[in-house]
This record gives C-alpha cells, structure tokens and sequence, in this order.
C-alpha cells in the first residue's frame, strides 16, 4: 500500500512539471516563428538567394547575457531543415538547440539578441545533426552578407557552412559567431515531444510531426523558401 501511494505521489508530482517543460519549449517555439517572420519582413534582411540555398535554418530566440568570469550567453532555440535525404523536400519538424559561448550577441549594445543561422550545405547539416558543434572550428562560420552585401560577398558565402545574423534593439545585422558552440537540445526535445529523440530522430528519421508550436516557423519558411536553390551537385 505504502509503494503503491509513494508511485501515485510521484506521478502526480511529476505530471505538472512536464507539462510546464512542453509548455515552455512550445512558447520558444512560437518566439522563433514570430522572430523569423519579423526578420524576413523587414528592409534589408536575409536575402532570398541565401535563404533558397540554406538546408536548415536555426533561430534562437532572445538569447539572454549572464556574468562568468569574462562574460557569456547561453541560448535557446530550434533547428528546422528541409525534409528528404539530399534537404530537397519542404521543411519538416523542429529540433531543439542550444547556443553556448563567451560575450555572443552583444556587440550591437542589447542585454537580449535574436539569432537567425543559416546552414548553407549537408556537410554543415550532417555536422550539426550528430554533434556538438564550435563554429569556426568544426563548421566554418561567417557573418551573414545582407541586402545588397550579399552580391558582394560570394567568396565568404562559398566558404561558409554557417551564416549567422543577430537582431537587438530593433537593429539587424550579420554577426561572427566563431568560437561559440551549437548543440542539439535533448531535454528540451523530450519536454516538446514526450520522449526521448535525438536531433537525427527528428530531422532525419521523420519520427514525428511538426507541432502545432512550430507551425508560424514552418510556414513562414516553406512560404519564403519554398524550393532547394542549391547546385545539385553540393547536395551529394
């Protein structure tokens, strides 16, 4: 009787504490989708020719400064791609990741910056996918080209694996991002979906549906960027 009450107590205990985690990665979710679709609105954002070639897109919504030592950010966020072996298809279920790194974000003088990524090739992808990532080092990253920069800057587009942008105080721009590290979220992938998945679960394997959380995201992409644009051949 006293086992049977202890597991009833537990489980009653456990029960509001999921719900507030998936209830807290659903209102990230919405960030990221309200984020991307303020950005992509606005003069002088991500050009559509990069967007066409990106195989995933990460935003993190209001990455937040914390004191440690020299100074640091930690962000939280998600990763959509576009479906199919080769990122062909539309774009599919979000992931959930997390950006990590010394003094990130606030360059542009804000307490809370909004990061947009774009991942430009599979290798980056795959990368991404499997492993904790540092840009600059295990993934080449640069600073965004935007607007009319864009035509400008082939040769670091070419390069890049990651293109990165930050939003903060209402001001856009391509920010380097190189030494920060990018990983999948697996806490936060369990409170959103209600068990265990990896990041390739979901991208990758199509084990689960987009969530109703993540539909502005999703839409406002397959919207956007509705066909790869990528030189078939770098799909390989």
């Amino acid at each position: 009787m006293r086992r049977t009450f202890s597991l009833l107590l537990l489980l009653t205990l456990s029960f509001p504490a999921a719900m507030y985690g998936q209830k807290k990665e659903e209102q990230r979710l919405a960030d990221a989708g309200r984020v991307l679709s303020e950005i992509l609105h606005v003069p002088d954002n991500i050009p559509g020719p990069l967007l066409d070639r990106a195989e995933c897109v990460v935003v993190l919504p209001s990455v937040k400064k914390f004191a440690l030592g020299v100074g640091g950010s930690y962000g939280r966020g998600a990763m959509v791609c576009r479906s199919g072996e080769h990122f062909m298809g539309p774009w599919g279920p979000p992931a959930m990741y997390a950006l990590e790194g010394a003094n990130i974000g606030f360059q542009l003088g804000g307490d809370m910056t909004d990061f947009v990524l774009l991942v430009m090739n599979p290798a980056g992808a795959r990368s991404l996918l499997k492993s904790k990532v540092k840009l600059g080092a295990d993934a080449a990253a640069a600073a965004g080209p935007k607007g009319r920069t864009a035509e400008a800057a082939t040769d670091v587009v070419m390069r890049a694996e990651v293109l990165s942008y930050s939003r903060s105080r209402g001001l856009f721009a391509g920010i380097s991002l190189e030494g920060t590290t990018l990983r999948s979220d697996g806490g936060a992938n369990e409170n959103l979906y209600g068990k265990k998945l990896s990041a390739e679960d979901i991208i990758a394997r199509h084990q689960v549906r987009t969530p109703a959380s993540a539909r502005q995201l999703v839409s406002v992409l397959n919207r956007k960027s509705p066909r790869n644009r990528s030189v078939a051949t770098s799909l390989q």
